[in-house]
């Protein structure tokens, strides 16, 4: 299963995080970290200073927090292959996975002990097959050759191991079957709970505190208590993952997804349409005409989508019950039997039910507090609720299951990317307020929750939305013609086409916003002879009247940016490092495998020993004298041989040879044991830390490699550079429709995208990048520009060494000309970052012949301000 970026982002930070802990301690590399300035902004007010456990203060924990339908559980079990390299370092470490209740805790172990099943792949790639999963109801079951030669992961629950007082609790007690882990062992360790009458209690906390497990805390708010803390200590973790939507604030939260990129990776449907009704019947048939509405689009899409309605009834003791809206639906709305399912703690009519089966008939579940935990369905599209949200429970649950996508696929009807909410509220905007607040309380921002509750229904006022000032309904074009079933049924297919039965045989097409050639052609072909004269002046006439209405974007206005191309064996390429290096042949045997003192080298101390790494030394204390065994004698089965294959299986590349990686890495150990005098087992005992500079090393030859491939095919002498506009970037209406947009008060006249769809700035609202956008928008001969989203796969960007660089704005002339603006704050407007991007873009200016320009804007150069900078260069 591949990751998602967003998921493989996490990854990189909680690895990056245990490194850095390795050398800084879990405070200093926590700090350093979320006070970088674009973790500062992604963590905003999850930020801020780290929190030891009172009883554990040198064991790294963090908290990871991504929205509902982010993917947690796939996180949690690529996490432990990180939590190995970079922290544990052990090639088996324990693993004690806690979840909030014992359903999810089945589920959990089912997943996680199916061969198929993606979280078990994950883990069976990682360790070569070699895991084991464990019930926590089954530890008994453990032996000590499953820890010595595979990762065994343990599944609890929270409550299993969270008492004050540990009598009766099985995991606490003494268990004769548990002996063979402990017959090694002296008769008292410090930290393990002892025996009544000497010797220690064989116990499975007991076997925890000696492997020192990793933690992963599914649903870790559930968690946070001092008494949590105090288990945490009995248990002894070596290091605490915890994965959450809504974390507590003083988690250590080390990194925040946001719902939009949930979004982006269409893993989830957005926005959630509302629609308020002032009765509950009215809110059950608003959502029974959606689910069918639905129906008829999932009929055109290629993969099998069968649109299903949650609703959530009343408890027992009030009006609309799980029997009263199950009969109204049957007797008012004439939906069969077959069609509804009843899924109550009582009722538990989806037992055994594959909703996904295209024969399943069920369209209609009715709940009352909450589905059975771990339910998912992304069938599921509407939710509505009989109560009022504000006083409804499990709100927040409910919505959940509804906003999943099929198939984690964007589809290409509209209709069928978004969620819908139909509630029942007297007061107008108390739904909309109120279903922002359960969409915080499940892991959106503020303005993320805002951002994405639309109204349902057209006829709000044109100037007040769900929270204040809302944007500007998009025109659109209605035009009435008499039409057969035929013509009806064939116009139904027409994506972007709206039908209205206005009676007598006649039916008004919509269409919003513009209606371009090519629709207006297959409309009118679909027509009778008799009314295509009528729909073509209607269109003509909707063209003029809405121009003024209408973005360029949405009027169709062509907005390209010529794209920078390079020879490359004779053609022209697009200009991309990674393409460079796929025609650039390289070898590892041209580069040293030798480590040097000042990179690496280990010393021993009586009771510990320490590496240096770079300059930064990391400690290991020995935890007793049978532990502390000296670092120059043999052990065997630790060979230079062993390491050199071990190595070989953890810093793998695909673009390196295997034979050639071997031969280098046996160059590199037989260099630390010959000419640096390190016994191999001093090796072995750091050969996780040894793999990481082995790692780094290789990264660093590689980035010489592209630094040299990118000189080669751009600046050097010899290189042949062009831009094309054939192979173009093209801006078009929409394109952004997953990011977040700006809110403020400030409308620009002349953004491509129109006023209302301007992605969201970097920085503070009002800071100096929409500074910058304002002084653009102000500019002489300006005919429209754009707010270039770094990193989103339609945004425009040019080649560095290492990576993409997307200019924060583009613009287009009146004069034809293009203008690419970069803005760069005062502190890195003289880094070597801003160095290659300036010297990457004035390429791209001078090899477009006069078509484009290139600026890196700051605050002030020489006493111009922004605006006179731009002013400037373009001349006017």
């Amino acid at each position: 299963m591949k990751l998602k970026q967003y998921q493989t982002d996490t990854l990189s930070i909680l690895r990056r995080f245990f490194e850095e802990a390795r050398v800084a301690g879990p405070k200093g590399a926590y700090e350093a970290m979320t006070r970088e300035p674009e973790q500062a902004k992604r963590l905003g007010r999850y930020g801020g200073t780290y929190t030891p456990l009172a009883e554990l203060p040198n064991v790294p924990y963090v908290c990871l927090r991504l929205p509902t339908g982010g993917g947690k559980t796939i996180l949690g079990a690529h996490s432990i292959a990180v939590a190995r390299d970079a922290w544990v370092e052990k090639d088996y470490p324990m693993v004690l996975w806690l979840v909030p209740s014992n359903t999810i805790r089945l589920q959990t172990a089912e997943a996680l002990k199916n061969a198929r099943h993606p979280y078990r792949q994950a883990l069976d790639e990682a360790f070569d097959g070699r895991v084991r999963v464990f019930d926590i109801a089954d530890f008994t079951h453990i032996r000590p050759h499953d820890i010595r030669d595979h990762c065994c992961i343990v599944v609890g629950t929270i409550q299993t191991l969270r008492v004050s007082n540990t009598e009766g609790r099985k995991v606490y007690a003494h268990n004769e079957n548990m002996e063979p882990h402990f017959t090694a062992l002296p008769r008292s360790l410090p930290g393990l709970e002892p025996l009544d009458g000497g010797g220690v209690k064989f116990s499975f906390a007991n076997l925890m505190h000696i492997h020192r497990p990793l933690m992963i805390v599914d649903e870790a708010h559930n968690a946070v208590t001092g008494l949590t803390r105090e288990m945490q200590a009995r248990v002894n973790p070596s290091a605490i993952i915890e994965f959450t939507a809504t974390p507590r604030l003083n988690s250590n939260i080390l990194h925040s997804v946001t719902a939009q990129e949930l979004k982006r990776e269409e893993m989830i449907k957005l926005p959630i349409m509302l629609s308020e009704h002032d009765t509950w019947q009215n809110a059950v048939n608003g959502a029974i005409a959606a689910r069918a509405s639905l129906a008829e689009e999932a009929e055109k899409d290629p993969d099998y989508i069968r649109p299903i309605v949650l609703f959530q009834a009343q408890p027992k003791n009030q009006e609309v019950t799980v029997e009263a809206l199950k009969t109204h639906l049957m007797e008012v709305e004439q939906i069969p039997a077959e069609k509804i399912a009843v899924a109550t703690g009582d009722q538990r009519e989806l037992d055994g039910i594959d909703l996904f089966d295209p024969q399943c008939p069920i369209e209609y579940v009715i709940t009352v507090e909450a589905l059975k935990e771990g339910w998912d369905c992304s069938f599921a599209y509407a939710f509505c609720s009989v109560s009022r949200i504000q006083s409804a429970v499990d709100v927040e649950q409910l919505l959940g299951r509804v906003l999943r996508m099929p198939y984690a696929k964007r589809r290409k009807a509209d209709p069928l990317n978004r969620a819908y909410a139909f509630l029942s509220e007297p007061s107008f905007g108390e739904a909309a307020r109120s279903l922002a607040d359960k969409l915080v309380a499940m892991g959106f921002e503020e303005d993320e929750a805002r951002d994405n509750i639309e109204p349902a229904q057209a006829s709000l006022d044109a100037d007040t939305g769900l929270f204040g000032p809302r944007d500007k309904p998009k025109p659109t074009f209605r035009h009435t013609v008499t039409a057969t079933p035929e013509v009806v049924a064939e116009l139904r297919k027409r994506g972007g086409v709206s039908l209205r039965d206005t009676g007598g045989g006649r039916i008004e097409i919509a269409v919003a916003g513009r209606v371009d050639g090519a629709l207006e052609k297959i409309i009118a072909d679909t027509l009778p002879e008799t009314e295509r004269q009528g729909f073509a002046e209607a269109v003509a006439k909707y063209r003029v009247d809405v121009k003024d209405q209408l973005s360029p974007a949405e009027q169709g206005e062509a907005f390209e940016v010529p794209r920078l191309m390079a020879e490359i064996q004779g053609e022209l390429a697009f200009a991309d490092t990674d393409m460079f290096m796929e025609f650039h042949d390289w070898s590892l045997l041209d580069h040293s495998p030798k480590l040097g003192e000042a990179e690496f080298a280990i010393r021993e101390t009586a009771r510990s020993f320490e590496i240096d790494l770079d300059g930064n030394r990391i400690t290991y204390q020995f935890a007793d004298e049978a532990e502390q065994l000296a670092l120059d004698v043999d052990v065997e089965g630790w060979t230079p041989e062993a390491l050199v294959l071990w190595l070989d299986r953890q810093v793998r590349q695909p673009d390196i040879h295997q034979s050639e990686l071997l031969r280098w890495l046996r160059d590199l150990v037989g260099h630390l044991i010959t000419a640096r005098g390190m016994h191999i087992t001093a090796l072995m005992r750091c050969k996780f830390i040894l793999a990481r500079k082995v790692r780094e090393k290789l990264a660093a030859i590689r980035q010489q490699e592209r630094d040299g491939v990118y000189q080669r095919y751009l600046f050097a002498p010899e290189a042949k550079v062009d831009v094309s506009f054939d192979e173009a970037f093209s801006f078009k209406d929409g394109m952004y429709w997953d990011q977040r947009r700006y809110r403020g008060r400030w409308k620009p006249r002349k953004h491509f995208l129109g006023p209302d769809h301007v992605p969201a700035f970097d920085g503070a609202e009002n800071g100096e990048e929409f500074q910058c956008a304002q002084a653009i928008d102000s500019l002489p001969g300006l005919k429209f520009w754009i707010r270039n989203v770094a990193r989103h796969p339609n945004s425009f960007w040019l080649p560095t060494a290492t990576d993409k660089f997307y200019p924060d704005f583009v613009a287009q002339l009146e004069d034809g000309r293009l203008l690419v603006v970069e803005y760069k704050g005062a502190h890195i407007a003289e880094g070597p970052d801003t160095a290659e991007k300036r010297t990457i873009g004035e390429l791209w200016e001078k090899t477009n012949g006069g078509k484009g320009l290139f600026i890196v804007i700051e605050k002030t150069v020489n006493g111009k301000d922004m605006r006179a900078q731009l002013v400037e260069k373009i001349g006017a």
